[in-house]
């Protein structure tokens, strides 16, 4: 008898991804018969590593003939991913993309030309049946331009009813229609979690350095290092007499960041094969250029010397830039009382410190993203136009 979900194992299931976020592997068989077909698979593919997941693997194309009607030949792959998605939700997704790239589905039960069609073949070794989702697909195991492709990404990846592997599967597959391994091949988005092993955010006071940070994490289930920032006795004192305690502020922040980076960045967490921080450790002396006399600045700046030789640098330096009176309006609406006295002028002056350590630091990855008219915390598109950048350094 097959495993099934009920309406409880889903229940089940939301429950427990509302407090986790579950990364699930997933097989999608697509194919295309009208248009550009090389086009259309390249545009798949992108989507669904924006929208879906994580593409892991790529099969080759195959050309096949239209099954079950008179048609141009199909090109066929199959990909694997990685996603936090349910299944149900995956579908919706996969005919959210089906929709952009611009298929017309009608009420005909027999097939047609399609420009674009993606079938969720596998979903880890779940078998699924609503009344939205059968999986793995009923008809799989038929049909060579689902087995061939897969088989050539997971050969050894056992089928959940059939209990056996695929490559095997394929061996007992009866269809004897014709397929093709065509010459020309797709790229492969590489996900963010491949390129950096580090990425730290910066920015001025209110750009959303901590917020990004906080969403990258979530997202991309990455250890996350923030600023202890509300655990330091002498900022709100800063704020109300900004000579006298200036010093000591900036060396205790120094002094904790060295500590909290040197501690985190040492150890990679198993399960989590990305770090995002919303500071690195030159903000300590961007700031205190800012806020130290020059006697005060030089001794300060012989202690962050020894310190930053030590610190790792992040693989990719992002800066997050808004202009003053966004970061003042951002400023205002976050609420901190000792913050509120904050002058359009101190915002300039850190601004002119990161805009000039930028310039000289010739060996670091930097990225520079105006966020000035972006609402990246409430506003998908401005998140997902945020994270596009950083994939694309």
């Amino acid at each position: 008898m097959h495993q099934s979900y009920s309406s409880y194992s889903f229940k089940i299931y939301f429950l427990c991804a509302s407090f986790m976020k579950i990364q699930r592997i997933t097989y999608l068989s697509i194919g295309t018969n009208q248009g550009d077909k090389l086009k259309n698979l390249q545009k798949v593919i992108y989507l669904i590593a924006d929208k879906i997941g994580a593409v892991q693997k790529v099969s080759s194309v195959y050309q096949t003939p239209a099954m079950g009607f008179e048609g141009e030949n199909f090109f066929n792959i199959c990909i694997k991913a990685s996603t936090y998605l349910p299944p149900e939700t995956l579908l919706n997704q996969c005919k959210e993309i089906e929709n952009t790239l611009g298929r017309i589905r009608n009420n005909s039960k027999t097939y047609t030309d399609r420009i674009i069609d993606i079938d969720i073949a596998l979903f880890d070794d779940e078998v699924i049946f609503s009344k939205e989702l059968i999986v793995p697909h009923p008809r799989m195991l038929e049909r060579k331009f689902v087995l061939v492709p897969l088989t050539e990404i997971a050969p050894n990846l056992t089928h959940p009813v059939a209990k056996k592997q695929i490559h095997k599967c394929l061996d007992s597959c009866v269809d004897t229609s014709e397929i093709t391994k065509i010459k020309e091949t797709l790229t492969r988005p590489i996900p963010l979690t491949e390129k950096y092993n580090y990425i730290a955010i910066e920015g001025n006071i209110g750009a959303g350095k901590t917020s990004l940070a906080k969403m990258m994490s979530d997202e991309f289930n990455a250890k996350v290092v923030l600023e202890r920032f509300a655990d330091n006795p002498f900022l709100p004192k800063f704020y109300e007499d900004e000579e006298r305690y200036a010093f000591p502020l900036e060396m205790s922040f120094l002094a904790d960041r060295y500590q909290q980076l040197s501690d985190d960045l040492a150890q990679f967490d198993l399960f989590k094969n990305l770090i995002v921080s919303d500071y690195y450790i030159f903000k300590s002396l961007i700031f205190a250029q800012v806020t130290l006399q020059k006697e005060e600045y030089l001794l300060y700046r012989k202690m962050f010397d020894l310190m930053y030789k030590e610190i790792t640098k992040p693989d990719l330096y992002v800066y997050l830039y808004q202009n003053t009176d966004r970061l003042l309006e951002n400023i205002k609406k976050r609420g901190r009382t000792y913050e509120q006295n904050i002058q359009p002028e101190y915002l300039e002056k850190i601004h002119q410190g990161y805009s000039s350590f930028i310039k000289t630091q010739q060996n670091l990855n930097t990225l520079i993203i105006d966020v000035s008219e972006l609402d990246f915390v409430n506003n998908t598109n401005d998140y997902q136009f945020v994270i596009k950048e950083i994939n694309n350094c």
